[in-house]
């Protein structure tokens, strides 16, 4: 059997990974349009490892993280790579963040999130002494990790057991030869053609456009969401032990600004969530016009800007300004300074929307016939790589 996969991200080696595993005479061939592994979304994130804390009970976030988590924890131990289990805290900032809070509290306790509890304010201060709030839910085992590291480990098991890891091949068509897959690359003189029995989309921020290569909907789209971080300053990151969350709105699945410790030293202050101007648009110079109109034209686009543009307007002005940035983060740490942060790398969320301006929330996998394509696949699919890869591999060697 020949089997592609689209993508050399966590998720693409991960589904490659397996794949290998369960198919070890498989010709298995994994394209990235990069020149080098985890280029975008996994080498971009904060590095948590997730316990599965806000997740709707019985949705494939929820239970593929919980499975997620076991394995990855499992796996960096064989492999040595760094798995710090550091502890988080949601904390509520003043009575109308109780509900919610409850409800966070009662969807972990329903998806088996271990060691799960509920603190008050001077409990909350025993675990992280320089942090306010009224109450928090304290888990124990949400982790911190390299996910780089670990993209690096699944593409040296894919080259272990045969596979073929090929950078600088930009899928440019996919197309269909009976009951076979083929898959254009490059473009005049680097132009090739590959076939394949099986193909895999896994393609992060492109996800969408290399779906549609493959002749599935338009919907849904990605658009790109920047999520801009703050760096402490050595001699700082002692008001962060682990790691600290706010209450998250229920209407969106940003998680909203957040101290995180990292496994390489430091703590991380952030993300907002700003429209990026390009889909790889790492820096607020990054503009891409034709990948802009693309976004802006979208019609879930425009019913998501109508329906929440106070949302985004609060999102820039806290981008533009960093007094009102920091202001947030105080929030939860009231010792901070300005003089405390300075910037750290961006990253890019590739956010699914509908056409009636929904954010896609759980992972979206569909079929076409020999190919699979994974349209949404946010945080915390990296948490979830290898359960999401064993749920892929069944359905793509069986159905």
């Amino acid at each position: 059997m020949r089997i592609g996969v689209v993508g050399a991200g966590i998720l693409g080696l991960a589904v490659a990974r397996r794949l290998a595993e369960l198919c070890p005479d498989a010709e298995l061939t994994v394209l990235d349009k990069e020149d080098r592994l985890a280029a975008h979304q996994t080498g971009h994130n904060s590095g948590v490892a997730h316990a599965g804390l806000y997740y709707a009970p019985g949705s494939l976030k929820a239970t593929l993280c919980r499975r997620g988590i076991a394995l990855l924890k499992d796996y960096c131990a064989e492999r040595h790579l760094p798995y710090e289990e550091c502890g988080k805290v949601v904390v509520a900032r003043d009575a109308a963040e109780l509900g919610p809070l409850e409800e966070i509290e009662r969807r972990a306790t329903a998806n088996g999130v271990p060691g799960l509890r509920r603190l008050t304010g001077e409990e909350l201060r025993e675990i992280e002494p320089h942090a306010a709030g009224i109450a928090a839910l304290h888990s124990p085992r949400t982790a911190i990790v390299d996910f780089t590291a670990v993209a690096h480990a699944y593409a040296d098991d894919v080259t272990a057991a045969g596979g073929t890891i090929r950078l600088g091949a930009e899928v440019t068509a996919i197309g269909r030869r009976g009951d076979a897959v083929t898959v254009r690359t490059g473009a005049g003189e680097r132009a090739g053609e590959l076939v394949f029995d099986r193909l895999v989309i896994c393609a992060g921020l492109q996800s969408d456009r290399v779906a549609r290569l493959a002749g599935d909907a338009p919907a849904p789209a990605i658009v790109p969401f920047r999520g801009e971080y703050y760096r402490l300053v050595p001699g700082r990151d002692d008001l962060v032990r682990g790691l600290i969350y706010p209450v998250p709105d229920p209407r969106y699945p940003f998680l909203g600004v957040h101290f995180t410790r990292r496994v390489g030293g430091g703590v991380d202050v952030g993300p907002n969530a700003v429209l990026a101007l390009a889909r790889e648009g790492y820096r607020r110079r990054d503009v891409r016009p034709a990948e802009l109109w693309e976004t802006l034209r979208w019609p879930g686009f425009k019913h998501l800007a109508r329906r929440h543009w106070r949302t985004g307007v609060k999102e820039m002005y806290g981008s533009a300004v960093k007094r009102a940035f920091l202001a947030e983060a105080r929030a939860f740490v009231p010792e901070l300074r300005a003089a405390d942060m300075v910037p750290a790398p961006a990253g890019v969320r590739a956010q699914a929307v509908d056409p009636d301006g929904s954010l896609v929330d759980d992972f979206r996998i569909g079929r076409l016939g020999p190919i699979t394509t994974v349209r949404n696949a946010p945080s915390p699919a990296a948490t979830s790589s290898l359960a999401i890869a064993e749920h892929l591999a069944e359905r793509i060697l069986t159905e």
